[in-house]
């Protein structure tokens, strides 16, 4: 059905061994449409005719996993092994201080002395030098031309595991410049002397600023001249970083900022990034009526099946919600569509967003297949969660003409109606905090 250019692997999310994050490896977006199986206890008959009717016309069960372990012990399971490839909105700290959080790397000195130079540098911490008080890293020393010399740089030791940072666009540094322009190098090989990706990048004087330097303009340098031949640049594969004050740039360039002497170069944090706008990297597939349950004041007789027997089938729409907060708890960026009742209709008819969970009514398969693709390239759906139905009854069938085919949807008009924040759950806290 899928074609012979799509992988198939099969998993079961209520088993992490099944899970191999190398399942992954190179993915960047995930659309989950897992579920938790509902069908008659009766069984169904040889056509399905029960299933087309849904279950408001049979007695339902639960059929095999417990929502509990599809729908919140999956999500876990789910999330930990697609959360490398996929990433966090905030980025991954990969050297540094921030928000109480730090990861220290083991940086050592690499100057011109190994080309018989005299210019020396160190890393130390400065505990009380970062631009809020606090800790930060401290590159400085002194350059000198003299002996032909002219660069110092520190460098990391190779890491014992590659930093696989496939999930993001770039390095962003934070630092205090001086006024000139400095090189972050990055090696994936765990050779000495290798190709080691470069980009030269400008401070300002006695300023603290974020400078981000996109994988993209990454140049393969070995012994200051570029490498035509050599393989692109591989983010899964970092194993080591170096930062430089050279005289050279490369390809016989040099650098128009050098000048002799001490520098002083404090470093904060080296953090992966994604770059703007950024667009949803998980889009979940969930269920209408997830925080109806406990909701007071309901109609139950005007509510889905589901939110009626939620305790008979197990607490599916509990759960369900439970496994929506791993989502937006976890970083990722996400969207959470909420379809009402699922039919075999064929997409097209006219559809209506809402969002607090409040709406009943049906959507075709189809459609909900196409608004999760088109959520994915949306900058307007990211971190939002939203129900969607067709503005049709369930007792008017939808059809399309073939000769007359409806016209394609903008979905982004529908994701710019869309508010941060607003999940349905605010009724429930809102009866909470009165009680």
């Amino acid at each position: 059905m899928l074609g012979a250019d799509v992988d198939l692997v099969v998993g079961d999310i209520t088993k992490a061994s099944t899970l191999s994050p190398d399942y992954f490896k190179g993915v960047k977006k995930v659309i989950n449409a897992v579920s938790v199986i509902v069908g008659p206890k009766e069984g169904d008959t040889p056509d399905r005719a029960k299933y087309s009717q849904g279950i408001k016309f049979f007695e339902p069960e639960i059929k095999g996993d417990s929502p509990e372990m599809v729908e919140y012990i999956g999500m876990q399971n789910l999330i930990k092994a697609l959360g490398p490839s996929v990433g966090v909105k905030s980025g991954k700290l990969v050297f540094g201080f921030e928000d109480g959080s730090s990861r220290d790397l083991p940086w050592g000195a690499l100057d011109d002395v190994v080309m018989g130079g005299v210019s020396q540098s160190s890393f130390q911490i400065d505990p009380k030098g970062s631009e809020n008080g606090g800790p930060t890293g401290l590159f400085k020393g002194i350059v000198s031309t003299a002996n032909n010399g002219g660069f110092t740089s520190i460098r990391t030791k190779n890491f014992d595991v590659a930093e696989n940072l496939s999930a993001y666009d770039g390095l962003e540094l934070r630092l205090k410049g001086d006024g000139r322009r400095y090189k972050l190098i990055v090696r994936t090989s765990r050779d000495w002397d290798t190709v080691g990706y470069t980009v030269g990048f400008d401070t300002v004087k006695d300023q603290w600023q974020s400078v981000q330097l996109p994988f993209s303009s990454l140049r393969p340098i070995f012994r200051a001249k570029t490498v035509a031949d050599a393989q692109p640049f591989d983010p899964s594969q970092i194993i080591s970083l170096q930062l430089m004050f050279s005289k050279f740039e490369y390809d016989g360039k040099l650098n128009p900022t050098f000048v002799e002497g001490p520098f002083e170069l404090p470093v904060s944090s080296i953090r992966a990034y994604m770059a703007e706008p950024i667009t949803p990297r998980f889009v979940h597939v969930g269920s209408a009526g997830v925080t109806r349950p406990e909701r007071p004041g309901l109609d139950l007789s005007k509510q889905p099946p589901a939110v009626r027997l939620n305790k008979e089938l197990g607490s599916i729409l509990t759960f369900k919600l439970k496994g929506e907060d791993l989502i937006r708890e976890s970083g990722i960026p996400y969207t959470i569509i909420r379809p009402c009742a699922l039919t075999e209709e064929p997409a097209g008819a006219d559809l209506i967003f809402e969002q607090g969970d409040n709406i009943t009514g049906k959507i075709s398969r189809e459609e909900v297949a196409k608004i999760c693709v088109a959520a994915l390239e949306s900058p307007y759906a990211c971190d939002k969660t939203f129900e969607v139905k067709c503005v049709l009854p369930f007792s008017e069938q939808y059809t399309v003409d073939p000769e007359n085919p409806p016209p394609e949807k903008d979905y982004n008009s529908y994701f710019m109606s869309l508010k941060d924040g607003i999940t349905g759950k605010e009724a429930l806290e809102k009866t909470v905090a009165a009680v």
